[in-house]
C-alpha cells in the first residue's frame, strides 16, 4: 500500500471556529470549504485536517457522527517551552500544563473552542531518579 497524504478528520459541533483556532494557534491555512466543512493544511508538514460539522447528512458511517471523547490530536515540536509560553501568550486554554514524563515526553496539552484536545510533545533525555 501506497500512502500519498494524511488527513485527520474531526466531528465537531462548529467547524469553521475550530478551523480557525488551528490557523491562529498551530500555523494551519485554509485549503477548501463548503457548508460544514473545512479543509486545513499544514503550511510547514504534509499534514491536513479536516473540520466537519456535526450532523451532516453526508457523514459516513452516521454512528461514527459524535464527539470523539478520549482523542487526542498530538504535534511533535522542536522547542516545547517556547511554543508553551507563545500559546499562552495568546490566551489558549490550556488543560494540562507542561510537564515531563518520567520516559522523556515533554508536553503540554490545550483545548479549542469545540473541546478537542491538541497535545504538542517534545521528546527530552528521560529524568535521572534520585
Amino acid at each position: 500500500m501506497a500512502i500519498t497524504a494524511t488527513a485527520l478528520s474531526l466531528n465537531v459541533a462548529d467547524e469553521a471556529a475550530s478551523a480557525a483556532w488551528a490557523t491562529r494557534h498551530l500555523g494551519f491555512a485554509e485549503q477548501m470549504s463548503a457548508d460544514g466543512f473545512v479543509s486545513l493544511t499544514h503550511t510547514e508538514s504534509e499534514l491536513n485536517l479536516v473540520y466537519l460539522r456535526t450532523g451532516l447528512s453526508t457523514f459516513k458511517p452516521s454512528s461514527a457522527a459524535g464527539h470523539a471523547d478520549g482523542l487526542l490530536v498530538v504535534f511533535v515540536v522542536d522547542d516545547i517551552d517556547a511554543e508553551y509560553a507563545r500559546l499562552q501568550s495568546e490566551g489558549v486554554r490550556i488543560v494540562t500544563p507542561i510537564e515531563t514524563e518520567p520516559w522523556g515526553e515533554r508536553y503540554f496539552q490545550m483545548a479549542d473552542p469545540n473541546g478537542v484536545i491538541y497535545q504538542l510533545v517534545q521528546w527530552v533525555e528521560a529524568p535521572s531518579e534520585g
